[in-house]
């Protein structure tokens, strides 16, 4: 090299990144033709980590603080270029800035529903969606994996492939979790936690490390919701037969009155409205109080029920039997007393 050329070159005194925008996962340090002065100074600040390349091998990782760029602070540099214990000259290699703060809200959803094995239901179709966040963790292991030798690497980039890590996991979460699928569809959070168990080992594969993760909704086909729902239903009385007629009486109670607004018959609206045993209860109760305080004659009235509405009823009661919501012992006990009223 001519004199002119050296006193030409350039020295690099500091290396430091300042972040000016969000959404920045790595970011390469401009050398173009300058050198690293000896002695210079590396300033990694909270949040951030550096990694020194030297002819495409990855050398030194510094965390936060400012570092004086020597032999003793660069022992992996130094060993790759064979320096004596004290080199004097500057010195060339990529430096490589990360960013380790959380990068938060990062949304996830399926596209399409998929489907998964459940011990209770077998093959059920879903659809979820949540967010989560992460950080690097290893930055060495995402440059040789992710990020490369690319000027810049943004949140964006790496968006898919961890949009994709997250639905690929999920049918093994439910499964390796051990909770039935009604209980993690009632329970979010147990849903997440299931999810990021499966997932932060994926995420450690290339540097990453997932901090956490929400499940917003999980929406089901209508007939198992309409399970959910029965089972929620009991889970707020308590599994309680009685109270749990009594709540499903005062779900079906506006829809019964507009039934009966239109003139249709009161056990027909009520059976066609799936107001069920828990109103056919109610309306026998009524009944037997009637009867009680009525003269002799109104007694005789109210007792002429017709027989198509019995059946009706009776065959109501058998369904809900069939289905687990009455006992043999209730619907026995109903179907006696509505026999009585065909006398």
């Amino acid at each position: 090299m001519g004199l002119l050329d050296f006193i030409k070159k350039q020295f690099i005194d500091v290396i430091q990144w300042t972040e000016e925008s969000d959404g920045t996962l790595a970011w390469r340090f401009p050398m173009e033709d300058m050198e690293i002065q000896n002695g210079g100074v590396l300033v990694v600040r909270e949040s951030q980590m550096a990694l020194f390349v030297n002819e495409g091998k990855v050398a030194d990782v510094f965390g936060p603080g400012t570092h004086k760029l020597t032999t003793q602070t660069l022992p992996l540099l130094t060993n790759l270029k064979n320096w004596d214990k004290l080199f004097d000259s500057p010195f060339k290699s990529d430096v490589y800035f990360f960013s380790t703060r959380q990068q938060i809200d990062q949304k996830w959803g399926t596209p399409q529903p998929i489907t998964i094995r459940d011990a209770d239901f077998g093959a059920v179709r879903l659809r979820a969606f949540g967010n989560f966040n992460y950080r690097i963790a290893q930055p060495a292991l995402f440059y040789t994996e992710i990020s490369g030798t690319r000027s810049s690497y943004g949140v964006d980039e790496v968006d898919g492939q961890l949009r994709g890590l997250v639905l690929q996991n999920i049918s093994a979460a439910i499964a390796g979790s051990g909770v039935a699928f009604l209980d993690l569809a009632a329970n979010q959070v147990a849903f997440a936690q299931a999810l990021t168990q499966q997932l932060a080992p994926e995420f450690e594969k290339i540097g990453l490390k997932l901090e956490g993760m929400t499940v917003q909704s999980v929406s089901l086909p209508e007939e198992l919701q309409k399970v959910l729902d029965q089972k929620i239903g009991m889970g707020m009385v308590g599994g309680d037969m009685g109270k749990f007629m009594q709540y499903q009486t005062a779900q079906a109670i506006p829809k019964f009155a507009e039934g009966a607004g239109h003139g249709g018959g009161v056990a027909g609206d009520a059976m066609g409205l799936g107001a069920g045993v828990a109103l056919g209860q109610v309306l026998a109760q009524n009944l037997q109080a009637g009867l009680q305080a009525a003269p002799a004659g109104a007694q005789a009235a109210v007792a002429g029920v017709k027989p198509d509405e019995v059946m009706a009823t009776l065959e109501k009661l058998a369904d809900l039997k069939a289905k687990g919501i009455l006992t043999q012992e209730e619907f026995d006990a109903k179907k006696a007393e509505l026999l009585k009223k065909l006398v």
